[in-house]
């Protein structure tokens, strides 16, 4: 009786084609990997920080204390951070310049304030493309070695007297591998992708929650003081 086959044997006697994209998936499995756990602790951390500010924000702490805090901290703010200091510094910019009527001044704070949050909603998005891509590619590159491998195999038959099991067998396991590792990479990356795309718009729309309360106080702010 022979031994079986094992997956490494496959794997090493595959044909070129066949290896190479192998190499391939088993590539953009291990990156896509990395960018899931990467994404995982960045949307949690952002998200915490953003409780954790919103917290300080309403307790009453007067604002220009807050801005100052963030600004001598040595990292950038990120996140709902970003978007108050970027609200707050164009709201004392334009109330500094005489002439500037009220509405004028919230137009730009609204203005600096959406560019921040367009910045932080790319940030969030970070590496989510990539694995939209594997997601949606990988099954078709595996199928592509499938294809290759199977095409192998009945050249293989062509060439022998007696055709039997034995003669296509490995081709056709080799081939079925490559489908195996582009299912294995596409699986994750597709529910990552998913699962972090609804995290990132729940995220954001806290960002245009935030943006929408913190200009209604600029805009008490400012109209009280005309």
């Amino acid at each position: 009786m022979n031994d079986p086959i094992s997956i490494v044997d496959l794997v090493v006697d595959a044909s070129a084609v066949v290896q190479v994209v192998m190499a391939i998936l088993i590539f953009a499995s291990i990156a896509s990997w990395i960018m899931i756990f990467q994404r995982g602790f960045t949307l949690a951390s952002i998200k915490r920080e953003a409780i954790e500010f919103e917290n300080e924000f309403w307790s009453g702490k007067d604002l220009r204390q807050i801005y100052l805090d963030l600004e001598a901290r040595e990292e950038e703010p990120i996140g709902v951070e970003n978007i108050f200091s970027s609200g707050f510094k164009e709201f004392t910019r334009s109330r500094q310049h005489k002439g500037t009527d009220a509405d004028r001044v919230m137009q730009n704070v609204h203005r600096a304030m959406r560019v921040a949050v367009s910045r932080e909603e790319e940030r969030l998005e970070t590496h989510l493309p990539f694995l939209a891509t594997v997601g949606s590619t990988s099954p078709y590159i595996g199928l592509f070695g499938t294809v290759w491998g199977i095409m192998n195999s009945f050249r293989e038959i062509a060439t022998v007297n007696q055709p039997s099991l034995s003669v296509v067998a490995p081709g056709i396991s080799e081939a079925l591998v490559a489908t195996a590792i582009g299912l294995f990479a596409a699986i994750p990356a597709v529910i990552a992708y998913n699962r972090y795309s609804a995290q990132v718009e729940v995220i954001v729309n806290r960002f245009d929650a935030f943006t929408d309360e913190f200009s209604s106080i600029l805009y008490r702010a400012v109209h009280s003081k005309e």
